[in-house]
């Protein structure tokens, strides 16, 4: 259910989102999940909240083990290799920096401190160098996913243990077999269980009380139910104010699963396709619901993104020619179609972040902006540079909440030196999407031009089949010719596979 989120008095917002399990590149369930979140953390940034904002790496673990074992490669070189590809894929999407990424590895004396509490509150024991957790001795265990306890398993990444007390019972430390890494501890060696890291990690950052905790939707049982146990285990008034989980990615309606061959990584999608495209489609569902990727949705998606960049490239264009007549500071004023833009943003995203709401108040400024820019009433506005400079300021604003490339906000900007910002930031996404459009195609941009240069030779000829068999072929392949008064150019148009 929906909560007015009261933040604690005197207190920076603490956000903790479980992060990545860093042994192979991210996929796009990764990408819905940390571009949600960004924009939440954008978005309490913007309303003036001082936040600290902590995402971990879990950077041991069976997987990583196999991986590394597989490879041939110490396992802390092959997690730090893909938190390397990590940030780059997160950075790509537009996503800010955590104000804190802490490493499992990094917080070991955290956990094992942890452990020890939980042991000597009655609801852990140690057997053979391994440390469970007692579910039955917590009350409330099972609250946050509403399962009942006959209903709960191990929730381990591990087969069961007879050696349990309970079935339900998990590992918070796992005795280490020969050659694996792992550290000393009161039990043995060995190395942390799947959930304590996130309890000690969150501890040790945000203290016993998170105000915010996000994740997938996957992640509700068993990791955030053993999460909360573990921490109410150590501190008897530790909890989670307010709980946020992202929805599950479909692939073409199916579930996305490597053995359905349907699996993509953030790095295979960005091959072919701008990352504003991919961050466009996933803004376009509300964090909640589920969220169906299709190749259709990323084509589409890119076309939407050309148009709002071709706008803002429109629109600068138009005041930095008419510099002089601009206003000289885009500060102190606002214009009716700004001030609505403004608003509904402001209430979307204020509505548990309905992004697809203020995605449609953003479509709806640019049409509003197009109209003054192209429009025969819209040129001869005798107020529209003025409205074209606060449209200009307040879409500059909604794309720096949304995570969309933007010049940094800052009331320093003079129209002049925002329009020539803004146009530059709008030619190099439309530069961008075009060549990633003709990689999608396989075609290439001297080819283009030749196309074009070939066009109107067969013009001037007045061999207009020729013509028209250029054009129509270029339209057949993905790509539209636009004849403007300074030439023609070109854009791309979605090209659907069958």
């Amino acid at each position: 259910k929906k909560e007015v989120f009261v933040p604690r008095t005197d207190t920076p917002v603490g956000l903790y989102v479980c992060g990545v399990t860093v042994y192979d590149f991210s996929h796009i369930g990764h990408a819905r999940a940390y571009v949600a979140f960004d924009v939440l953390y954008r978005y309490l940034l913007s309303r003036g909240y001082s936040v600290v904002y902590c995402r971990n790496f879990t950077d041991v673990d069976d997987k990583i083990l196999a991986r590394a074992t597989e490879q041939g490669v110490p396992p802390l070189e092959l997690t730090e290799r893909f938190i390397g590809e990590f940030h780059a894929d997160v950075l790509a999407l537009g996503c800010l920096p955590p104000t804190v990424e802490p490493k499992v590895t990094e917080n070991i004396d955290n956990i094992i401190k942890m452990i020890g509490t939980i042991i000597d509150n009655d609801h852990a024991y140690a057997v053979d160098g391994d440390v469970y957790f007692n579910v039955p001795s917590l009350d409330g265990y099972g609250n946050l996913s509403g399962r009942k306890m006959d209903d709960n398993r191990a929730g381990e990444r591990v087969q069961v243990d007879d050696r349990k007390q309970n079935s339900a019972d998990f590992a918070l430390w796992k005795s280490a077999k020969e050659g694996e890494l792992s550290w000393e501890s009161p039990w043995g060696p060995g190395r942390p269980g799947w959930h304590i890291e996130c309890s000690a990690m969150s501890d040790s950052v945000l203290g016993p009380v998170i105000d915010i905790h996000g994740g997938g939707a996957d992640l509700v049982f068993p990791h955030h139910e053993n999460e909360l146990a573990q921490s109410r285990a150590a501190c008897d008034h530790a909890h989670v104010r307010y709980w946020m989980h992202n929805g599950f990615v479909t692939i073409d309606s199916e579930k996305m699963s490597k053995s359905l061959g349907n699996f993509f990584t953030i790095r295979e999608v960005l091959k072919q396709y701008h990352p504003t495209s991919l961050r466009w489609l996933l803004l376009n569902t509300q964090y909640r619901s589920p969220i169906n990727y299709s190749q259709r949705g990323l084509e589409e998606s890119s076309e939407r993104v050309f148009y709002l960049y071709q706008a803002v490239s429109d629109i600068s264009e138009v005041l930095v020619a008419a510099a002089e007549g601009a206003p000289s500071t885009t500060t102190g004023s606002t214009t009716p179609e700004a001030w609505e833009l403004r608003s509904e943003v402001g209430r979307s995203l204020a509505d548990d972040l309905n992004t697809p709401l203020a995605v449609a108040a953003l479509y709806a400024a640019v049409q509003s902006a197009n109209s003054l820019v192209h429009s025969k009433a819209g040129r001869k506005a005798g107020d529209r540079l003025p409205r074209l400079v606060a449209l200009l300021r307040e879409l500059q604003n909604t794309l720096d909440l949304l995570g969309l490339p933007s010049p940094p906000p800052t009331q320093e900007w003079t129209a002049p030196s925002l329009a020539a910002q803004m146009m530059a930031t709008g030619s190099g996404v439309l530069g961008e999407l075009r060549m990633q459009a003709l990689v999608r195609v396989g075609l290439t941009d001297e080819y283009i031009q030749d196309s074009i240069a070939s066009r109107m030779q067969a013009r001037q000829d007045k061999d207009y089949d020729k013509a028209d068999k250029v054009r129509i072929e270029l339209e057949e392949s993905g790509v539209v010719l636009l004849d403007t008064p300074q030439g023609t150019t070109w854009r791309p148009v979605p090209k659907f596979q069958k």
